[in-house]
């Protein structure tokens, strides 16, 4: 083998190699992005409690029984000062100096309580959430919609209906 077809081959393998690093190296998200897909947010509602089990007492542990979870996605805390959670009805619950930790889920009860990293309390002594149909809607300290779940007849007759808004990863997109 001469020393110009070494130098070629090995050109060539050298070159292949770059493009295998190349692709690689490509985050799976950049093509998605490219392609205009629609990620979850970061931070959405997970789930509703919206019908208290057993009978509607207004008792504090029924009200309690009442909840909505709220859910960050990404590794980074996410601060929710300031963030609303509200029903179609208008009663708003916002949230004080709370930040919520990454890949975890902080519930939102409606009754009494004391507040720790996974249960916040709306201190209501009545119901927020109707049994037959309402939405829950998130929005960010600045009021920009982050997403709502909704249930009953006036969606379409679907049971549930989970909506989000763009991707909230600093609190501040559309």
């Amino acid at each position: 083998m001469s020393v110009s077809s070494s130098v070629r081959r090995l050109t060539a393998i050298t070159g292949m190699a770059a493009a295998v690093v190349g692709v690689v190296a490509l985050p799976a998200s950049a093509d998605d992005h490219h392609h205009g897909r629609h990620h979850r947010p970061v931070v959405y509602i997970s789930d509703v409690q919206y019908d208290s089990p057993g009978r509607d007492d207004r008792s504090n542990r029924s009200l309690n029984a009442e909840w909505v979870e709220i859910t960050n996605d990404s590794r980074r805390a996410v601060n929710l000062d300031g963030w609303t959670l509200s029903d179609e009805d208008g009663h708003t619950y916002t949230f004080d100096h709370y930040r919520l930790n990454g890949r975890a889920t902080v519930r939102v009860h409606t009754g009494i309580g004391r507040d720790t990293r996974t249960d916040l309390y709306q201190d209501r002594r009545a119901y927020v959430w109707d049994n037959r149909s309402d939405t829950a809607t998130l929005r960010n300290h600045r009021d920009r919609f982050v997403g709502e779940a909704s249930w009953g007849h006036h969606r379409d007759h679907r049971d549930d209906d989970c909506r989000h808004g763009g991707d909230h990863r600093d609190g501040d997109r559309h």
